[in-house]
């Protein structure tokens, strides 16, 4: 009579060969990226924010959401733009979150803006700096990553979480506008009205 061959059973495994290694390189992995971006990332909420202690607690938000994605944190060159579009939408939370918060003091800001022009805390007056706060917040947010950040149309792809077709058409936009605005007379025009010409200005 033949016997079926039996397989032997696994022994137990051991933790550490399955949880501590992984984990270990988990962090040394994420440590490494946390330091060769950290200034960087903090840079771009500190010139959106322009509060350390918000741009703080939003650079915590921002790394404590790559280290639980880190399997999703892209390598190389494209881990820098990925930190970008997390820091984006940690700002767009703490935004919407200032907005519930503070509906009616954000109302009357605006209102004081509007009437007044610019806020005098503000203190680039330049033509360029006028035309750049008059456009709509998408052009504004791309520029910014050109010229700031310094990144190129594929990380700005990455960010936005846009193609990179869409990035080379809504930049051309951006900048189309922005130079009409630069040769615009804006003196004495209200913000709102600059911007509300602009969003709808046929690129």
């Amino acid at each position: 009579m033949t016997q079926t061959p039996t397989r032997a059973r696994p022994g137990p495994v051991s933790e550490a060969g399955v949880d501590d290694v992984p984990r270990d390189r988990r962090q040394e992995r994420f440590e490494q990226f946390f330091a060769a971006n950290r200034e960087a990332v903090l840079g771009y909420l500190l010139r959106r924010t322009g509060d350390r202690h918000d741009a703080a607690d939003l650079l915590a938000d921002t790394f404590l959401v790559a280290w639980r994605r880190l399997d999703d944190v892209p390598a190389g060159d494209e881990t820098r733009p990925w930190l970008y579009g997390v820091a984006r939408r940690a700002l767009a939370n703490h935004r919407r979150g200032q907005g519930r918060r503070h509906a009616l003091a954000d109302r009357l800001r605006s209102e004081l803006t509007e009437a007044d022009g610019p806020a005098p805390t503000m203190p680039d007056n330049s033509p360029a700096a006028v035309a750049f706060r008059a456009l709509p917040e998408q052009d504004r947010e791309l520029l910014s990553l050109v010229a700031w950040e310094e990144l190129d149309t594929a990380q700005i792809a990455i960010t936005l979480g846009i193609t990179r077709n869409a990035v080379r058409i809504r930049l051309h936009r951006a900048r189309k506008r922005f130079a009409k605005l630069l040769t615009a007379p804006l003196a004495n025009r209200p913000l709102a009205t600059l911007r509300e010409e602009a969003s709808h200005e046929d690129a």
